[in-house]
């Protein structure tokens, strides 16, 4: 035991980095999944009703990134993406770089998510909407998103816990990460028991947000106030 605890303490500085970048990129993801991800899942519903937002050019091309990127294996998706990163941000390694690939698969599925939850909502708020003379904007802001925003926190806690599993990739571009952490400095150096505690915080971070994110929604759940 007294030699766990001097490991843990000398690894400490490492899993506080670690723990850092991981943070860094998910909350970058999660940014661009809640800024770009709910509009393009909003576009998507919002042409399937009559008369509203029909573009179907637009849509057939955020289907078709949606439904890439949803296909593509991740790992592959992060190395296809090399030369795109390197344009973009000046590098294709270290942290932020390592946000970018992550970006795109948190937009990617969170606007799918949002459109399923935006599909279950009744056809009758639209059409109170409309009866009441509402602008496509004004029906979206304050009958559409009011509706289904219990749905909508749900997805994104599902999505950032998606995104904690898909960050134990980034190291592979020196991204980092707690999941990294685990592999270079547990897995790889025999250290199991320094790899289980990274892992055990994993799960417990992964516990926290679910457990916020279910508070959330029910707390705000328009069907129980």
């Amino acid at each position: 035991m007294s030699h766990y605890v001097e490991r843990l303490n000398y690894y400490a500085p490492e899993i506080t980095t670690a723990i850092t970048q991981t943070s860094i990129m998910l909350t970058i993801a999660m940014l661009a999944a809640l800024l770009i991800g709910l509009p393009l899942g909003v576009i998507l519903y919002l042409a399937q009703l009559p008369g509203t937002y029909q573009n179907k050019r637009r849509v057939t091309l955020i289907n078709s990134y949606i439904n890439i990127v949803r296909s593509f294996p991740f790992l592959l998706f992060v190395i296809a993406l090399i030369p795109l990163t390197r344009l973009l941000l000046g590098s294709a390694f270290g942290t932020y770089p390592a946000s970018f690939p992550l970006s795109l698969v948190a937009i990617a599925l969170y606007s799918r998510l949002v459109e399923q939850v935006l599909l279950d909502v009744p056809l009758t708020v639209y059409e109170l909407a409309e009866s009441l003379g509402s602008s496509t904007w004004q029906f979206v802001r304050y009958f559409l998103l009011v509706e289904a925003r219990s749905g909508l926190v749900l997805s994104f806690t599902s999505v950032m816990i998606s995104m904690v599993s898909y960050s134990t990739v980034m190291g592979m571009i020196g991204g980092g990460g707690i999941g990294d952490f685990a592999i270079r400095y547990g897995y790889q150096r025999y250290e199991y028991d320094i790899m289980y505690t990274t892992i055990i915080i994993m799960i417990l971070f992964v516990m926290f947000c679910q457990f916020v994110g279910t508070t959330l929604a029910k707390k705000i759940d328009k069907r129980k106030n």
